[in-house]
């Protein structure tokens, strides 16, 4: 689903966030992405999304070069991804069903069809009843819920996430891991960018450690 070859990326102002990365997440499999701050989760995330682009070396996603892939079907490509951040990046003034139905609104969608998919979404996060509660009503854990069914409610096969667990506390942290573990067991590819050792390393999933921008440790995914 993602391979990183030799991918280098360098920011004018700060040097290289990445050195020459090399890594393939299979289709269907779940992963951290480890590392101090500073050490280029963020810069992985945001090439995959192509928020940004390779200095050098070849990204590939779902077979297609996105090194090549020019600014005209960059909004196809994110089709594919499902993307959950720390911060939930919830609009406060629209509803939760409102919020989750956003990527089906832009993608244009039947309003039948977003009524029913928004539902399935916010079941699967355990939040059906809360799809006419606006986001500042909610706790923490719900307002993640929130996000992650954002992310999956146009049934993407790729689902991110950017320490999606920093705000909380370590039972709604192993809540929302278990919610991308069930995800990953319907086949959706899963990778998390995560700083929680304590709570990842508990999970029977392969870890991609970078340290200032070289990964220093992938196991089987690096090879």
């Amino acid at each position: 689903m993602i391979r990183f070859d030799n991918v280098c990326k360098r920011y004018p102002a700060t040097g290289d966030a990445l050195q020459n990365v090399n890594f393939h997440l299979a289709p269907g499999a779940m992963a951290f992405l480890t590392g101090h701050s500073g050490a280029g989760k963020s810069t992985v995330l945001k090439l995959v999304t192509l928020v940004e682009r390779t200095t050098r070396g070849q990204l590939f996603l779902d077979g297609e070069n996105l090194s090549r892939t020019p600014n005209r079907r960059v909004p196809m490509v994110r089709r594919k991804i499902g993307m959950i951040f720390q911060n939930h990046r919830l609009l406060c003034d629209r509803t939760v069903f409102d919020n989750v139905a956003l990527p089906l609104v832009i993608a244009g969608y039947r309003h039948q069809d977003i009524g029913r998919r928004v539902r399935a979404a916010l079941d699967k996060v355990g939040l059906l009843g809360k799809e006419r509660a606006l986001p500042l009503t909610l706790s923490g854990g719900e307002q993640q819920r929130v996000g992650i069914a954002r992310a999956v409610v146009n049934k993407p096969p790729l689902l991110l996430a950017d320490e999606p667990t920093g705000n909380l506390d370590p039972d709604l942290s192993r809540d929302i891991m278990h919610l991308f573990e069930q995800f990953n067991q319907v086949g959706v590819t899963v990778l998390i960018a995560s700083h929680d050792l304590d709570l990842i390393s508990r999970l029977p999933y392969p870890q991609l450690r970078l340290d200032h921008g070289k990964l220093v440790n992938g196991g089987p995914l690096a090879q």
